[in-house]
């Protein structure tokens, strides 16, 4: 397909970045809960007008659990995927076999980046926070799909991840300082996986006839609708939490327009934002023209 960078660029930038989990939490470094940790664009709690600013901070703390938790189970799915794909290379091309396994280590330490700031959350807030699961199972089912379905969901994720810094949050000061570092550094080193990804995604899909190729954007679209559900089961469980914490029980229209409203939310959050990126949109339509048509429609139910 053809991109303007390279495995070794892609190692050298990522080289250069060495931030470690202890420099951005723990020994002093806490979360504030007296603001926000999640962007407005993504939490969309502004909307529940019924609920009082105190109750719509308490739920955006709800949705920022959900952030660590989620990202921290999709990691975990991903780092195996990696190790697999680099394992022919360890003795082929060097920049190539680098490269993945400093994609696979940075993503060990973002599995513990976001177990560390999950603990952090657990120690200053009031109740306990569901969260959809377990890891392995959900791991299961989408590692079992073919290998190109998995890459561009994983593509998907990390140029998702991209645009929740660089559209929602480095201009946003309102933000707990301490949340909005763990998403500026998570950040810095998924632009670079992003690309190791896109080159995986070019490999995998160079084996493949034009059919295949549209059978595993199929496949795409098959976790999408499975990672769907799971938002819908997690948008209870906030609800559920939110209620605990605040000390309230909503009505039933209020609960109503929570469920629509948070789900939709979630829904732009996981599913639209990575769907709608250029880049990963750039991605589809050089695999298959017509796939980037079924990609581009399918995409206005999650913003």
């Amino acid at each position: 397909m053809g991109y303007p960078y390279n495995f070794k660029d892609v190692l050298g930038r990522s080289e250069r970045i060495t931030w470690r989990v202890e420099d951005l939490i723990g020994d002093g470094k806490t979360l504030n809960f007296a603001r926000p940790f999640m962007p407005e664009s993504l939490a969309r709690v502004e909307e529940l007008d019924f609920l009082s600013p105190a109750r719509r901070r308490t739920l955006n703390h709800v949705r920022g659990h959900a952030y660590l938790s989620i990202f921290g189970l999709v990691e975990e799915f991903i780092l195996p995927f990696v190790l697999d794909h680099a394992r022919p290379y360890i003795n082929g091309d060097d920049y190539r076999a680098r490269a993945f396994l400093e994609f696979a280590g940075e993503e060990a330490k973002h599995i513990h980046l976001f177990r560390r700031f999950r603990e952090e959350f657990v120690k200053g807030f009031s109740v306990d926070c569901k969260v959809i699961g377990p890891a392995d199972a959900i791991a299961k089912q989408i590692l079992s799909h073919h290998p190109l379905s998995v890459a561009l969901t994983i593509l998907h994720i990390e140029w998702m991840s991209q645009r929740h810094f660089q559209d929602s949050i480095h201009d946003d000061n309102t933000l707990d300082p301490q949340f909005k570092s763990l998403l500026k550094h998570h950040w810095m080193e998924e632009m670079q996986h992003a690309q190791l990804d896109t080159l995986m995604v070019e490999t995998i899909a160079a084996g493949l006839t034009q059919k295949q190729i549209d059978e595993a954007i199929e496949g795409y679209f098959a976790i999408g609708e499975f990672l769907d559900n799971g938002l819908k089961q997690q948008t209870a469980f906030d609800l559920e939490a939110f209620e605990a914490a605040a000390g309230c029980r909503l009505t039933a229209e209020q609960r109503d327009r929570f469920m629509s409203s948070q789900h939709q939310a979630n829904r732009w959050t996981y599913i639209g934002t990575g769907m709608t990126h250029p880049n990963f949109v750039e991605t589809i339509g050089k695999l298959s023209g017509d796939m980037r048509k079924v990609l581009e429609l399918a995409a206005v139910r999650f913003c």
